[in-house]
């Protein structure tokens, strides 16, 4: 089934290099050229990945990402010439799944795509309705048929990427993770050192399921080595 992109970029020649590229790969591309064009966009199709300039013209790229996550849990990969490890942290904390900086090449930003999608569509209910797998770990559940999490029996609502870091480690209970692993497993590439990137996404989660994330009772630095579920 053919997959459709929303690319929200105000640079004209990029975005229909990106275009043409996507259209290439047999994607239904979407462009908009500022941040309001684009929700007006999203109310009006169904889209399976954004691709999202941070600088835009009308409504900032964060803004609108922001936005974006108050409803819906569609992965976006911000591409963007602002790469400065602040900047990626600010990004990915608003809830984006990936980050490729400028200039990038297609066959990068390509399968960055096709990764992105991938790790999104994976849980997805099947047709005939067998993975309705739910994971548990003390207060903690995983709804994998419902992509929803739990504490307490109340609903989280996480970002596709905090999901997915969420699942590693309720499928791998008191199993030490690095970050470079968790890196190359979620994000599904080579790991340069992106400890910023690794940082926020825990940091966020643990916000969002601990009652004193400060002392986190469900994702436990293991100091010197990575993070792990349990004790």
């Amino acid at each position: 089934m053919q997959k459709t992109v929303l690319l929200v970029e105000d640079d004209k020649d990029i975005s229909e290099l990106v275009s043409n590229h996507l259209g290439q790969e047999n994607f239904t591309v979407i462009t908009a050229f500022d941040g309001e064009g684009a929700l007006e966009l999203l109310k009006k199709n169904e889209v399976d990945l954004i691709l999202l300039d941070l600088m835009l013209p009308k409504l900032s790229g964060l803004d609108f990402l922001k936005q974006v996550r108050t409803t819906s849990l569609i992965p976006v990969l911000i591409i963007s010439a602002k790469g400065s490890d602040i900047d990626k942290a600010l990004g990915l904390g608003f809830g984006a799944d990936d980050y490729i900086s400028k200039p990038f090449s297609m066959l990068e930003l390509t399968a960055r795509v096709h990764a992105a999608i991938r790790r999104a569509t994976q849980y997805l209910p099947s047709e005939n309705g067998t993975n309705s797998t739910i994971l548990y770990f003390k207060a903690l559940s995983l709804d994998l048929k419902n992509f929803l999490a739990r504490v307490n029996g109340k609903s989280v609502k996480l970002t596709s990427k905090e999901f997915h870091i969420l699942k590693l480690f309720m499928t791998n209970q008191n199993r030490v993770f690095t970050k470079e692993q968790i890196y190359h497993l979620i994000w599904e590439d080579d790991y340069y050192g992106n400890e910023n990137v690794i940082n926020v996404h825990i940091r966020r989660l643990r916000g969002k399921i601990e009652d004193e994330p400060s002392n986190p009772e469900y994702i436990r630095t293991i100091w010197g080595i990575g993070y792990k579920l349990g004790e």
